[in-house]
């Protein structure tokens, strides 16, 4: 006979799909609690949210919002987070997460590119919102305030008003009939070479095989509670033991709004928790924290970081101090992670970001090369990070970028590292020169132009430096055209419509030159190189 799977394909690309593997734990998983909110002291079952997520979807439906539609949301973690994830796929809507630290000028910009029907935002976020409608040239139909009082409508009339309609006798909003692995469900922003947010889609698929790579990499089971210590909005926050993996999975997630290292242990032991998933920054004030007032962190399976590079003094000293079972995990927005490095490979591979998950194929290449011009397995020569991986949308929203970074099946990360003989990767920097500050991304050139608007500003370059708090510490070498203070030019990026607050520079330092190519670009990596030495001699001068 001859093998015919259309009926596999039938199931695989209609019925495998995140909405549906959610919906099987709101019977399968009833009575477990789905999301704890410390701040209500209230927990949710799977039934109490799946009831939930029905209301909002059918909300959302009677506010107007249709399939392929995007919803933006600009909110701190949360319960009204979570249930705008699950159910802006239930009514087959786009749900757009955005970062609730972008300023004015840059939430508009996402607004113009997303072009919404609905945007929610946090009510400590009114001020950014009113602003960003301001200057946003599209204006969303719908427009709801996420908690607080004020005017306008709030998000919990949405889910009244669905409440009603369901109990009125509306059917219950479910994906439409057309609905595949490969429809878009969520589109994330990420930093583009301009600095400025780029759309990146990502289908079902996605959403499902990201889940699947937490499950089997944790692992994680239905028995599991997690918290997210890093904002929902990033692909590590929200795909790494966030709400992705665990209503999947049938697990249980408890939010915090923002992080504080003293309650977040203080949640591990008075909770339980088993997992803490966060970037290098959470794990160092985690541990001095664990340091001064010791807890009971025995019901810990793991600690995941991710974000930037784990240095291996770091790693080891968080295996002593918190935990033995240290995991690190390296990947983008575009491709969420790709390497894993898990406890067993502790400590002789401690400062690496792992290997290939498994799903996954990696190679670190001779910069801007083919996958199949890997550069020596010596951990010694540097190359770029090429991924090939199920997790990737291989899609932005503009289809000159896409062209750019997706090539036969591979995404240029832009990521430089080394690897070994056992295939570790290393990474140690970025073609590009973005920074990573406190697990957020920090594109140079963006900054540079924000502080070139200045009049007494010449030019200027913006690096990072190495620091214990943050990762690296923005530092801004400025070339004067006449006089000025580091207070001025930092009240200056303050107050700019177009520079999120953890963007500015923290530091400064005043030259008469920048060092600069044959063709007048600036050379980041050796402004780098003075910028480090400079902060050892107490050189760099701070604004405040």
């Amino acid at each position: 006979m001859t093998y015919d799977p259309a009926a596999l394909r039938e199931v695989f690309e209609r019925s495998t799909t995140y909405w549906a593997g959610f919906r099987r734990n709101v019977h399968r998983f009833a009575a477990a609690q789905a999301i704890y909110c410390p701040e209500r002291q209230r927990g949710w079952t799977y039934a109490e949210l799946g009831a939930d997520v029905d209301a909002l979807a059918a909300g959302l439906v009677s506010a107007g919002v249709r399939p392929g539609e995007v919803v933006v949301y600009q909110l701190f973690n949360g319960v009204e987070f979570a249930l705008l994830y699950l159910a802006t796929q239930q009514c087959g809507a786009v749900g757009a997460p955005i970062n609730f630290r972008l300023s004015a000028g840059e939430t508009a910009y996402v607004l113009d590119a997303a072009r919404p029907v609905a945007y929610l935002y946090d009510a400590d976020l009114s001020g950014t919102a009113t602003e960003a409608l301001r200057l946003a040239s599209h204006a969303p139909a719908t427009v709801l305030r996420v908690g607080g009082a004020g005017d306008g409508r709030a998000f919990d009339d949405l889910l009244d008003a669905g409440r009603s309609a369901l109990a009125a006798g509306a059917a219950t909003p479910s994906p439409p009939g057309d609905v595949t692995v490969y429809s878009e469900t969520t589109r994330l922003f990420t930093s583009g070479t301009t600095g400025m947010p780029k759309g990146v889609p990502l289908p079902n698929l996605v959403e499902v095989f990201s889940a699947h790579d937490v499950i089997m990499h944790f692992p994680l089971s239905p028995y599991d509670r997690t918290l997210n210590m890093t904002p929902w909005f990033h692909r590590g926050g929200l795909y790494s033991g966030g709400p992705n993996p665990v209503f999947y999975v049938g697990a249980a997630c408890v939010p915090m709004r923002t992080f504080e290292p003293a309650r977040c242990l203080d949640f591990v032991a008075d909770l339980g928790l088993t997992f803490l998933i966060g970037a290098p920054t959470n794990l160092a004030l985690l541990a001095t924290e664990q340091e001064a007032r010791p807890r009971d962190l025995s019901t810990l399976r793991g600690i995941v970081t991710m974000g930037s590079p784990l240095d291996r003094a770091a790693c080891l000293r968080y295996q002593k101090v918190l935990t033995p079972r240290i995991f690190n995990g390296y990947g983008t927005t575009e491709s969420f992670w790709n390497t894993f490095l898990r406890p067993e490979d502790l400590p002789e591979h401690a400062g690496t970001a792992g290997r290939a998950c498994t799903d996954d194929d990696v190679a670190v290449v001779v910069p801007g090369g083919a996958p199949t011009d890997d550069v020596p397995r010596d951990g010694e020569t540097v190359g770029e990070v090429l991924v090939r991986s199920v997790k990737a949308g291989y899609a932005y929203d503009d289809a000159a970028t896409t062209a750019q970074k997706f090539a036969g099946g591979w995404f240029a990360t832009g990521d430089l590292a080394t690897w070994d003989e056992g295939e570790f990767v290393t990474i140690v920097g970025r073609r590009d020169d973005m920074i990573i500050s406190g697990g957020e991304n920090v594109h140079p050139v963006q900054v540079e132009a924000v502080l070139a608007e200045h009049p007494a500003v010449a030019d200027a370059a913006v690096v990072g430096v190495p620091d214990p708090t943050w990762g690296r510490l923005l530092v801004a070498y400025v070339v004067t055209a006449e006089p000025v203070s580091a207070a001025e030019l930092d009240r200056h990026c303050r107050e700019h419509p177009m520079l999120a607050d953890f963007k500015r520079p923290r530091r400064y330092r005043f030259v008469s030159e920048l060092p600069m190519t044959a063709t007048g670009k600036k050379v980041h990596y050796r402004i780098t190189e003075i910028a480090t030495a400079d902060a050892e001699a107490g050189l760099l001068e701070s604004p405040t």
